[in-house]
């Protein structure tokens, strides 16, 4: 068997990097649709729905990359309660990639609207319209997002503190395929 890489697969990386952006924007473009009553709502909705989307099924390919390629191990000195604060929120990280843009289309299906992705491609509504459902969906949604954000900071703070301080290749696997 294969020693343990030192860096991320190409893909992943990849998928990474071009996840990061999307939930980083989506974040910011959700933040501006709630703030917003102007001409720029509808346009911003016009935005986050279709990068919901993706951000959907780039997590369900990101998952299989995940789960079908070898990760480098974290530092054998780790502290246990890092190493369990890095597994519980690499877990919440994906779940909520998944259940947020799910939460989405049940929430705008509630509102009896069509998820749009562009001109004339419009998604089934995955729940029926329900002004109740609706606004618990809403909360949700809005609450969860309020959690990626939360969760993607402390993920950043964890990386930076990794490759700042630690300065144990844990945040080099992510950035490059060069050995540590």
């Amino acid at each position: 068997m294969s020693a343990q890489p030192n860096h991320f697969a190409p893909l992943a990386r990849l998928l990474h990097w071009l996840m990061a952006l999307l939930v980083i924007a989506m974040l910011f473009i959700g933040a501006g649709m709630v703030a917003s009553v102007s001409e720029r709502h509808e346009w911003l909705i016009h935005l986050h729905q279709p990068l919901g989307v993706a951000i959907l099924l780039l997590v369900i390919v990101r998952l299989f990359v995940r789960f079908s390629t070898r990760q480098p191990p974290l530092p054998a000195d780790l502290p246990g309660w890092q190493v369990l604060a890095a597994k519980a929120s690499h877990g919440l990280l994906y779940a909520l990639m998944l259940i947020l843009p799910v939460l989405g289309w049940a929430m705008i299906s509630a509102a009896g609207d069509p998820v749009t992705l562009g001109i004339g491609v419009q998604l089934p509504a995955i729940v029926p319209a329900n002004a109740t459902l609706f606004a618990f969906l809403r909360k949700a949604h809005g609450y969860l997002a309020y959690l990626l954000f939360l969760t993607v900071l402390l993920h950043l703070a964890a990386a930076l503190f990794h490759g700042w301080v630690r300065r144990d290749g844990v945040l080099q696997s992510m950035l490059s395929g060069k050995d540590r």
